[in-house]
């Protein structure tokens, strides 16, 4: 595994993106390697994910797979979010920007740097808020990818305030999205959740408001069409909302999007 690492101009963010490349070694056709875009790039030398890499590698437990982790800017509650409506504190104003960075700065630039005219698969993952804006965007151009993976995904992202009568039903706005949309059915979808995510039950229902929003978001998939074979969740009993508990989690991940067996 090889690591490269680059400062790529936006001129759609206004900034410049720290773009982490992890490459495999053992491709013998570029066109048969799948690329994974991960947002808050920065957190993956904290878990170390080279090393998990090269891990997984040794024991051929996963097929090549060119890892791109994006690093989030000083804006990230802007630039993070759903593209087509910000939260009800505004926040999110530039996840449409954040998205045509991705579609018409970041795949072109890979795709001439590396000499891969076309992937064999392409699919994001992201945490927390990163992952919100992963499904956002997988969700929203299925002709582009295949699975998506989400760490502690933020999906209480909400149009309106609890205090300015708030329901589940009707404000959270990726569940929206899921109900209004319509399903892809080669699409898979990977989430994970930690019982200590969090503290918060909006509900009272004795389950963290991270875990319904999760359960509640996989519901609405199912009544979409999609089956248990295409949608995995992760529960884990010591899980917090930390770089820790996805490092232990995002193996498990790669090994079900791209293990030799599968």
């Amino acid at each position: 595994m090889v690591f490269e690492s680059v400062l790529l101009k936006s001129e759609l963010l206004e900034r410049d993106v720290k773009i982490d490349m992890y490459l495999p070694t053992q491709v013998h056709d570029p066109a048969e390697m799948s690329l994974l875009l991960i947002n808050d790039g920065q957190d993956l030398p904290k878990m170390p994910f080279t090393d998990m890499l090269d891990e997984l590698y040794a024991q051929q437990k996963i097929k090549p797979l060119f890892c791109v982790g994006i690093h989030c800017g000083a804006d990230r509650k802007m630039e993070y979010g759903i593209a087509s409506q910000a939260d009800y504190l505004g926040r999110g104003a530039k996840a449409g920007a954040y998205t045509s960075f991705i579609f018409d700065e970041l795949l072109p630039f890979l795709r001439s740097q590396y000499n891969v005219p076309q992937f064999k698969e392409k699919s994001f993952a992201g945490f927390s808020l990163g992952g919100l804006m992963a499904m956002d965007i997988v969700w929203n151009h299925p002709q582009e990818f295949s699975k998506v993976g989400v760490f502690s995904g933020s999906f209480w992202w909400r149009q309106k305030a609890y205090e300015d009568g708030y329901t589940d039903e009707a404000d959270r706005i990726m569940h929206n999205q899921v109900r209004e949309g319509v399903a892809a059915p080669w699409l898979k979808f990977f989430f994970q959740t930690g019982l200590l995510d969090e503290k918060l039950d909006r509900n009272n229902n004795g389950i963290i408001d991270s875990i319904d929003d999760v359960l509640d978001l996989i519901a609405a998939l199912k009544k979409k069409g999609y089956s248990d074979e295409a949608i995995r969740y992760l529960e884990m009993t010591d899980g917090k909302h930390d770089v820790t508990t996805w490092a232990k989690a995002f193996p498990e991940f790669l090994e079900w999007g791209w293990g030799n067996d599968v």
